[in-house]
């Protein structure tokens, strides 16, 4: 497996996160979705938005945003051993035949066995 990490060239200017907002005891705790560890308490909504984004724009001074790419293994697919495995088999035919009439059996004594639960129910 090998990775590539991708290095933005460009200056992104904006950097959007979610807010969760909870309502305490005393005033409304913000926290960024995802990271629990930015979080701030004030006494007022508005207060713990401008707080989060004052804390969120000094973690963000020194730090580097990439994205990194990760290849998968390529494996074949487990099932894909045994396509084709009957094609040359003369018997083959033969097999989903019988294998055909059985299905048609069992559908035919399940309709015989729910015609009698309904046969039941009417006479009760």
């Amino acid at each position: 497996m090998t990775t590539n990490l991708i290095k933005n060239t460009a200056q992104t200017h904006k950097l959007n996160y979610s807010i969760l907002i909870e309502a305490k005891e005393g005033g409304y705790q913000a926290t960024v979705w995802g990271l629990p560890d930015c979080q701030v308490f004030a006494t007022t909504k508005e207060e713990a938005i401008n707080n989060l984004h004052e804390l969120m724009e000094n973690r963000l001074k020194n730090v580097e945003i990439v994205t990194q790419e990760i290849e998968s293994p390529t494996t074949e697919h487990p099932w894909m051993k045994f396509a084709g495995k009957y094609k040359d088999d003369p018997q083959f035919d033969d097999m989903l035949a019988d294998i055909e009439a059985y299905r048609r059996e069992l559908d035919a004594e399940m309709e015989e066995y729910y015609r009698q639960l309904d046969a039941e129910e009417e006479v009760k």
